[in-house]
Order: C-alpha cells, then structure tokens, then sequence
C-alpha cells in the first residue's frame, strides 16, 4: 500500500524537521542536515515550520534524545502544526540496534496522519515493497555502523588504558584530570564534564587541591585502625567539618569508594564494568580488567594501601557469618514477635543492606528462619522496589531532559542511605 503523501490546498505544506548529530561522527553536521533538508523542502512543496534537534546524541537509544521525544509527543498529542516530518536520512531517524524500534517510531508518526521522508535516501518512502525492502536494510546498515564503531572504539579504549591514560569517567574526590599532548607533556587542568580540546590528546589523573588530599590521607589514616568501621570513619570526618564533594556530608559509601580504588596509589584500572551500546551495565570479572600500575603521581603508598585492604578483609572476616546472622534474627522475632527492616536496625542494629549481599533478598532470609511475613509486608518491600526503581527512572529522566539547568545532589541521611535533592 502507498502512503499518500498531504498535499495541501494552498501553497507550501507545513513541515518539521529533525536533525541529529552524534559525538561518535561528525560527517554530517547539524547546520549541513537542515540547509539539505532546505533543498529538499523547496523542490518537493514543503515548509519548514519546526526543528526538532539532538545534537551531540547517539542514535542507539532513545531515552537521551529529548529532541525525537518531543516530536513523537506532539504528533500523538495533535499538538504538530505540520503535515510531514523531514529527515536527512535513515541513520540520522535513529541506529536502533532492533529494526523494528525504527519502524516502530515511524509507524507512531504515519498512524497520526503524519508520514516521515528521508531526504537524501535513493528511495522514496512511500510504502512499497522495493522501497520498503530499500529501508529495512538502511536500518540494519545503520545498527550495525554502531556496532563496528563501538568495536574500534573500545579497542582503542583498552589500548589508551594499558598505556596508564585515563579514557573516560570523573576523577573523583582528590584527584583532577589533565590533558597531556601525544608526547606525554602536560598541557592543563580540565574542569568536571569539560571535554579534551584537541583529540589526539589525553587525559592522566594528578592530585587535586590540597585540602582533598590531606582527607584522603585521613580517611586512610583511620581505615588501618580495624576498630574503625566505614561508618565510624564517615563520622569521624562529619565531626571535624570535613566535606565532601560540592560540601556533602560523608557516608560510608563514599568512603567505601576512596579506600577500594587503586587510583589513589596511582593505578589506572579499567573495564570494571561494561554496557554493550546502551545495553545494561554488567560487572567484569577482575582478571579481565587493565591494569597499569605507576600510571599516575599516587597519594597514597602502595603499602599504605595494601595495609588498609588487609585491615578492611580482617574487619570482614570477624563479623558475623551467615549463621550467627540468622540465629540473631531469630531472637528478635521470639522477642518482638514479628520482623521488619526498622525492626532489625533498631533492635538487632542490623543493616537491611546486609541481607542482599548474604542472601540475596530480605525475604530469602526470612524463608531460611522460618518466617512467613504478612501479605502487607510483602506487598511493601514490592512497592518499596517499585519506587524505587521508578524514582531512579524519573531522575535519570529528568537530568535527560534538563542536562543544562538541572542539579541532582547526593544527600546522606541519618542511616546513611543515599537521597537526592533537586536544584534548578
């Protein structure tokens, strides 16, 4: 079946525009989509009434390209003031890595009246079969340009990272990053999320300001006393108005993070963890990270920092097993007669986050002593989840939508779970 194409009444049909540019290409640039989509435009009895642009986003995934959302909204809403929607080609509408995600946006737009035509394709998108075979293809060569180009880059990545250079995420609290030219001298300090100014430079790890350095020296200064617990060292740091970064108080997550890093005995390590094109991150086992010793000026020393991981495995090693665990559970279900998460933190100063990481869920502990909670209390820990899951969606969302004016903070409270608190 053909799709007619609108044809208005009098004078030029209504059209929008979508451009898309990604970090990983720059062979088509934002301004080099709309002068051809411009041409097109005129030559085919259509004006450009709309943009709708994601610049510097990939095409892999939706969820980070404000731009196609917003149009996807307005034309199931009926709020489009267009009758067509123009793009520059089938890579620029999107490199899904499934086909039909494609198809699946494009048919959304063709459902509410409103088909999308590609500007520079040899085929006109008009629904039948040679063409519709054309697109499908297009689609396919698209997806798989992201994954040849995901391949060279994280091989280059592994190569940067055996020779001790820093290829991406934050420096982290006492630490900074600093572009160094191909010849290894050092060029300047880059401020947080402030990219490389010229390419075929790179990025190392230097010690930050002083202040930072001499908190990291304290909190490893107290990790070597085994009496000092996570929590007491995140205490101990809140009581001497130490701060953390952007002025947040410590917890012991936090901490946690600074005394299991090698970067602060200057080791770069890289591939802990890996995301296959906007997949989901995974865990990669630790005989499969890069490892590159000496890569960086170290805060701590090696023996410093090896004294503390045996003092924090010794710490590990006296607590409670498994068993005492739930014989300690068991007792405060005699004496209260029923458990919850507040019950076993205030009266057995048990922490909940304890139970995933022996038993994989608090009510697989529950089953292993014999408790049956009640439906309510299943109901809760799965409405708990629930929110929590959607509350971490809603702010990824949101910090999508409003990467430039939009502030996420990190707050510890009094249990030293994490919270958040928005700024804008």
């Amino acid at each position: 079946m053909r799709i007619p194409i609108p044809q208005a009444p009098f004078g030029p049909i209504p059209a929008a525009q979508y451009v898309r540019m990604s970090t990983e290409e720059q062979e088509y640039s934002i301004s080099n989509q709309e002068e051809a989509i411009s041409r097109f435009a005129k030559a085919n009895g259509y004006n450009v009434v709309s943009t709708y642009a994601d610049a510097g986003k990939s095409g892999i995934a939706i969820r980070t390209r404000a731009g196609l959302i917003q149009l996807l909204k307005d034309v199931m809403t009926g709020r489009a003031q267009f009758q067509v929607i123009l793009v520059y080609d089938v890579s620029r509408w999107g490199r899904f890595q499934d086909a039909d995600e494609a198809a699946h946006y494009e048919f959304l737009c063709k459902s509410a009246g409103i088909p999308v035509r590609y500007c520079a394709e040899q085929f006109d998108n008009d629904g039948s079969i040679p063409n519709t075979l054309m697109k499908a293809i297009k689609r396919s060569m698209a997806a798989e340009f992201s994954r040849e180009l995901a391949v060279k880059v994280f091989a280059g990545q592994r190569r940067l990272a055996r020779q001790g250079f820093r290829g991406c995420g934050t420096a982290g609290f006492g630490l900074r990053r600093m572009m160094v030219s191909a010849d290894g001298s050092r060029r300047l300090i880059l401020n947080t999320g402030e990219p490389k100014a010229i390419k075929t430079y790179h990025t190392i790890l230097v010690p930050g300001p002083k202040k930072e350095i001499e908190t990291i020296r304290t909190i490893f200064s107290l990790a070597q006393d085994k009496r000092n617990s996570l929590r007491a060292i995140a205490r101990e740091l809140n009581r001497r108005k130490i701060r953390w970064i952007n002025d947040k108080p410590w917890h012991e997550t936090a901490v946690f993070r600074i005394l299991n890093n090698e970067k602060y005995m200057g080791c770069s390590v890289y591939g802990k963890r890996t995301s296959t094109l906007g997949g989901p991150t995974r865990q990669v086992p630790k005989d499969l990270w890069i490892r590159c010793p000496q890569a960086f000026a170290a805060i701590i020393e090696p023996e410093q920092f090896e004294r503390v991981q045996r003092a924090i495995q010794k710490r590990r090693s006296v607590s409670k097993t498994d068993r005492e665990l739930l014989n300690r559970m068991r007792k405060i279900l005699a004496r209260e007669g029923k458990l919850t998460e507040r019950i076993l933190a205030k009266k057995g100063k048990i922490d909940p986050r304890m139970f995933g990481e022996r038993f994989g869920s608090i009510l697989r502990a529950y089953e292993l002593i014999g408790y049956k909670p009640s439906w309510h209390a299943f109901k809760s820990i799965a409405n708990q989840r629930r929110a929590k899951n959607l509350r971490t969606e809603l702010l990824s969302r949101l910090k999508d939508l409003f990467p430039d004016t939009l502030s996420i903070d990190t707050l510890a409270r009094s249990n030293d779970s994490p919270g958040a608190r928005i700024r804008q």
